[in-house]
């Protein structure tokens, strides 16, 4: 299945996620939709990447339906954001000398997080890091790159999804 994300030309940080025939309302980076997307600019990336996985919050919900590959998250996960480091966006433990994400969230963004397969094979330093489909901020604003859901669209998503599900971002 492919995932279909359009932005608002008129809100470049809001869009349309079409799936199945269906459109879900989405949040963007604050920097809009960019092919020449940069670590830290707040841009989500334009193309066609892979979804790579689902991690969730075994703590707040049940394993999701999906045939993504999918693992629990726990206090100590991450994610490396750091352009020189080895693991750059690779997932890593806590404490890491580098700099890295906290995946285990207190306000929600991150009780599902899929990894959407951007800059990953390889990782090129410096070209972004982090990029997730996960759930929206409770104040919607929009993300540092991601693409951002509400909970139940999301879950709703998932259901369709394998590991040969794409998603195309900017179309």
């Amino acid at each position: 299945m492919n995932l279909l994300v359009v932005p608002d030309p008129a809100a470049p940080t809001r869009g349309r996620l079409r799936c199945a025939g269906r459109a879900y309302a989405c949040v963007l980076g604050r920097g809009g939709v960019r092919g020449d997307k940069r670590e830290g600019d707040g841009a989500t990336p334009r193309g066609t990447f892979p979804l790579r996985r689902l991690y969730y919050r075994a703590d707040r919900l049940a394993v999701p339906a999906t045939g993504l590959p999918c693992a629990a998250i726990a206090p100590h996960d991450g994610w490396c954001d750091a352009p020189g480091d080895a693991n750059y966006n690779r997932p890593v433990v806590l404490p890491y000398a580098a700099s890295a994400e906290h995946l285990w969230r207190e306000d929600g963004v991150y009780d599902l997080i899929v990894v959407i397969g951007y800059n990953d094979a390889p990782a090129v330093p410096g070209r972004g890091s982090a990029i997730f489909m996960h759930v929206i901020a409770p104040d919607a604003a929009p993300t540092a790159g991601c693409v951002a859901l509400a909970r139940d669209d999301l879950l709703d998503i998932l259901r369709g999804l394998d590991a040969r599900a794409t998603i195309t971002i900017g179309a």
